[in-house]
């Protein structure tokens, strides 16, 4: 079997779709109600790989889940900040592909400069709060009834990571500036 992690591309955006469709249409794991078109979802992929890293998993020629990275606040001081989200396939849960999606997430936003680590999590969901922990983030705060969506409210818990705080911090850089031996380094360290 061919395993690999690549940066995704917009042309993805299709793919990408299919694996987030049933999240948006079955369930409240994203708060959004609509599925966007695949020109609207290239068009995410775009925009968050300008700075961020956006990673797929791929098993012969086929993608099974897909993570990125994104400012988790606008104002400046915020910066060194980044949320993360994972979402994989139903085949793809349990294997260890979320775990290493996020692997290489955060040792590529370490290289970027980025200090602190978020994620939200719909509550219930015991594989992300696994997920979560497993990485070794804590639960820093439950935001109660949060989200209104499939006919009832949902809390979400906010999850942190802080693996290199620095004083002061780095120069925030964009993930193009990292080297791509670096990039293909770590990408290959958790690929497979």
């Amino acid at each position: 079997m061919n395993v690999k992690i690549r940066p995704a591309v917009p042309a993805d955006a299709a793919a990408l779709l299919a694996i987030y469709r049933p999240y948006i249409e079955n369930t409240a794991v994203t708060f959004e109600y609509t599925v966007p078109s695949s020109e609207e979802f290239a068009q995410r992929i775009a925009e968050t790989t300008s700075f961020y890293p956006y990673l797929v998993w791929e098993e012969d020629g086929h993608i099974l889940g897909y993570a990125y990275a994104h400012r988790h606040r606008e104002r400046a001081a915020f910066q060194w900040n980044a949320e993360l989200s994972v979402y994989l396939t139903p085949s793809a849960t349990g294997r260890g592909i979320g775990t290493a999606l996020y692997g290489a997430l955060i040792e590529l936003l370490l290289l970027q400069g980025v200090q602190n680590f978020y994620g939200c999590v719909t509550m219930p969901n015991a594989a992300s709060d696994a997920l979560h922990r497993k990485m070794g983030f804590s639960q820093c705060s439950i935001w109660h009834h949060s989200g209104y969506k499939l006919g009832k409210w949902h809390d979400v818990a906010w999850y942190e990571m802080n693996l290199s705080v620095m004083d002061p911090p780095p120069a925030l850089r964009s993930v193009h500036e990292i080297s791509e031996g670096r990039v293909k380094a770590v990408l290959e360290k958790y690929g497979g």
